[in-house]
């Protein structure tokens, strides 16, 4: 396999354990692995890539999508409500999809994340209507060429029995659990360098049985794979809990074996004192989603308290029809300043904010073979051009990645495999991609 080498960038951030940023260094890439870090290495034969005037970071993580969303962006009668309002409005769309809405959006969605420098992302499917199944998302992701967690998710609990989803979205449980053995056993990947990795995830306490919550757990922990839902997202997630089962969202997850370094939950706005100590005892980790959190008026996530606590925090860009973008460098500004809101300009620095969207989420989706640059890591490797207007006149180039862009990569590298060039997807056709979105979105809006 060729080498690839990244030569003279101007930092090299490393998220090594001593937080080492190295200037003028080079990056060697050798079988999908950093195979070296320094100043003036020498590969004869290798693929040199020039990236002086650039940053050079990890590739970032994204521990929380719904990337059949990308299909549902700035949509009516959605815009402007609270979270249950806005589920209530998109699920009569989304009813109406098929696996070719599920692909295509897919595609759009990952290639949206592949610019803003994410190399790996989670992805959290809950509905599977007309035919549509979780392999549609897994296939997307291959082509793009982006590392890939998505989880099968479920709703089970209909509008006739008490739930948000309308009946005809929610599938027997019996079902649900057979076809969760059967993407686990067909896709999951448990080995060091895995470009596909599955988790179960129910979608949320209003939407799933504790039955359902609970055999799932105990069916991950069989399968050894990790489990995922929606927690404690709101002030309504919070009354729903209190009122349907008697107890906050934590003591939920708690009772049916939703704590652990195995789960992570979305969310997690509204946790309280108690809860954020129970997640840090039990090594249970957090997406944080500060745009979705924003634009459904959720609140501000506290993401400080969390940091202090231990726990294991990540960014995530949440679905599109809630947030309605997908950049993940985005979401990482958005964290900083949140926390700045709430607790005050020193609450969060710049630094800090990049480890939780690079070696944080890596931390969270239990991946220890990503998230940093070290020899012996993946070469999951992403190159920001410091040159253009977003970043001129800054002094601190590390900060100004967070602070003022760009917001788009000039080259991501996934296992070693250009994803992105020049600020360019060039593992799919995206004029052709973008066309098909398109035209799938008229369709489900006629």
């Amino acid at each position: 396999m060729t080498e690839i080498l990244i030569r003279k960038a101007d930092v090299v951030v490393t998220m090594n354990p001593a937080r080492d940023e190295l200037a003028g260094a080079d990056v060697l890439i050798r079988g999908g692995v950093i195979a070296a870090i320094g100043q003036d290495l020498q590969a004869p034969g290798a693929q040199v890539v020039l990236a002086q005037g650039c940053v050079v970071t990890p590739g970032l993580v994204n521990t929380h999508h719904h990337l059949y969303q990308t299909l549902t962006r700035a949509v009516p009668g959605g815009q402007d409500a609270l979270l249950f309002g806005w589920l209530k409005t998109l699920y009569p769309i989304w009813q109406r999809f098929g696996p070719e809405e599920m692909f295509v959006s897919a595609q759009v969605g990952l290639a949206e994340l592949a610019l803003s420098g994410c190399s790996l992302t989670s992805d959290h499917l809950y509905l599977y209507p007309n035919g549509a199944r979780l392999e549609d998302t897994i296939h997307a992701a291959a082509e793009v060429g982006l590392r890939f967690h998505p989880t099968r998710g479920a709703m089970s609990i209909g509008e006739s029995l008490g739930g948000l989803p309308p009946d005809a979205l929610v599938e027997p449980e019996a079902a649900i659990l057979e076809d969760m053995i059967r993407v686990i056993d067909a896709f999951h990947d448990p080995r060091e360098g895995a470009m596909v990795r599955v988790g179960l995830a129910p979608c949320s306490p209003f939407s799933v049985s504790r039955d359902l919550m609970r055999e799932a757990a105990l069916l991950a922990r069989d399968k050894g794979v990790m489990l995922h839902t929606h927690l404690a997202e709101n002030d309504e997630d919070i009354a729903y809990s209190l009122s349907q089962f008697g107890c906050r969202p934590g003591q939920y997850a708690e009772d049916l074996g939703w704590t652990g370094a195995d789960v992570w939950h979305a969310h997690c706005v509204k946790l309280n004192a108690q809860e954020i100590d129970l997640f840090a005892r039990t090594g249970t980790g957090v997406a944080h989603c500060p745009c979705s959190n924003c634009r459904l008026g959720s609140g501000i996530a506290p993401v400080r308290a969390l940091r202090d606590a231990g726990v294991a925090v990540g960014l995530g860009v949440d679905g599109s029809a809630s947030n309605d973008a997908g950049s993940l460098i985005g979401e990482a500004r958005q964290a900083l300043l949140l926390q700045r809101v709430a607790r005050g300009a020193d609450a969060m620095s710049a630094r800090e904010t990049l480890e939780i969207a690079t070696l944080g989420g890596a931390q969270v989706l239990g991946r220890s073979d990503c998230g940093a640059l070290q020899v012996g890591k993946r070469a999951d490797v992403a190159i920001w051009d410091m040159s253009g207007v977003q970043a001129a006149g800054s002094w601190d180039p590390v900060a100004a990645l967070i602070l003022c862009g760009p917001g788009r990569v000039r080259d991501l590298f996934v296992d070693g495999r250009r994803v992105v060039a020049g600020g360019t997807v060039v593992t799919i056709d995206m004029a052709e991609v973008i066309r098909r979105q398109n035209a799938l979105a008229r369709r489900l809006r006629n």
